[in-house]
C-alpha cells in the first residue's frame, strides 16, 4: 500500500475527534496550572527559550491519553523523546505553543496536536497531516482541521473570502527568534517590507498565528527555522480555510527554510518581497532551531 493510499483508508474524522478531545483536556490543564502559577523547569537555546512545568506535565499527559487510545501510533513532541509508528500514524505534539506568552499571562498559547502519516522524526517535511486541533482555552477557541474535510473554528466552519488587492493592505504576521543574533536579522527584514505592506502583528505563537490566516485576521503569516511541533496542525487548519501554504519560489512542502501561508491572491508576491528584502544569513538559517 502506498502512503496516498494509506493515509485514504485511515479514518480521518476518528482522528480528528481523538485529537480534538485530547487538546481539549489538556489545555484545561495548563491553563489550570496557569491560574495556580507558572513554574519555570528549564531553559533550551537561551535564557529566554523557556519550558514550564506545565510544558512537560501537558507533554506526559498527553503521550499517556494517545497511548491509551491508539498504542500502536508513534510520538514526536517538542518536550520528550520521540517513539516509532508500528501503526502508519505519528502524533506531532506541542504541549504549549507560545510558552513565554504562558510564563507572562498572555492569552496567546495553545496546545497544538496533529495526526500524520509519515515520520517527522526522519526528515521535517516527510509527513503529512490528516487531522490537527489547535486549542487556545485562555482564547476560549478551539481550531480543528481533517485533510480534504474542512477547517474550524469552535465547530463553525471556516473559509477564507476576498482577500486584499495589493501587497500594501497585506497584514503580515510572523514570529521572532530567541536568538538575539537572529532577531537583529529578522528586525532588518521587516524593515525592508514595513513601508510595502499595512503592517506587521507578532503573537508568539506559530500554531495562532496559522489559525489567524485561517480566520482572515491575517493575510499572511511567514516565519524562518520552525519545528515541525510548531506548524504541524496550524498549517492543516490554514491549508483547509483555503489559504496557500508555501508558493511560488519556495518549496510546495511547507517547513523547508522558510514556511509562507496566506491568501492566494497575495502569498506569490509576497514570497517575492520577502526574498529581496531578507537578509541572505537569515534565509539560510532556515534550517536551525526553531525562530
Amino acid at each position: 500500500m502506498t502512503g496516498n493510499e494509506f493515509a485514504a483508508s485511515v479514518d480521518r474524522h476518528e482522528l480528528l475527534e481523538i485529537t480534538t478531545s485530547v487538546a481539549t483536556e489538556a489545555a484545561e490543564l495548563v491553563s489550570h496550572r496557569r491560574r495556580e502559577g507558572v513554574q519555570v523547569a528549564a531553559t533550551k537555546s537561551s535564557l529566554v527559550d523557556v519550558v514550564t512545568a506545565a510544558d512537560i506535565e501537558a507533554e506526559h499527559f498527553i503521550r499517556e491519553e494517545l497511548a491509551k487510545l491508539r498504542p500502536e501510533d508513534g510520538f514526536f513532541g517538542e518536550e520528550s523523546d520521540a517513539s516509532p509508528s508500528r501503526s502508519g500514524i505519528t502524533w506531532v505534539v506541542d504541549p504549549i505553543d507560545g510558552t513565554v506568552n504562558y510564563l507572562y499571562g498572555s492569552p496567546n498559547y495553545a496546545v497544538s496536536i496533529a495526526a500524520v502519516v509519515g515520520d517527522p522524526s526522519a526528515r521535517p517535511t516527510a509527513f503529512e497531516a490528516l487531522a490537527g486541533a489547535v486549542v487556545a482555552p485562555d482564547l476560549g477557541k478551539t481550531y480543528a482541521a481533517v485533510k480534504d474535510g474542512g477547517a474550524f473554528v469552535n465547530g463553525q466552519r471556516i473559509q477564507l473570502g476576498e482577500g486584499p488587492s495589493s501587497l500594501a493592505q497585506t497584514l503580515v504576521a510572523s514570529g521572532f527568534s530567541y536568538s538575539p543574533e537572529r532577531r537583529v536579522l529578522q528586525a532588518q527584514a521587516w524593515l525592508g517590507m514595513a513601508d510595502k505592506v499595512r503592517d506587521l502583528r507578532r503573537v508568539g505563537a506559530a500554531s495562532l498565528d496559522l489559525c489567524a490566516v485561517a480566520e482572515g485576521q491575517v493575510d499572511v503569516y511567514y516565519e524562518i527555522g520552525l519545528k515541525p511541533w510548531d506548524w504541524a496542525a496550524g498549517v492543516l487548519v490554514a491549508r483547509e480555510s483555503g489559504a496557500r501554504v508555501g508558493g511560488k519560489h519556495l518549496s510546495e512542502r511547507e517547513g523547508q527554510s522558510i514556511l509562507t501561508a496566506g491568501h492566494p491572491g497575495v502569498i506569490a508576491p509576497f514570497i517575492d518581497l520577502l526574498l529581496e528584502v531578507a537578509p541572505p544569513k537569515l534565509l539560510a538559517s532556515g534550517k536551525n532551531t526553531k525562530s
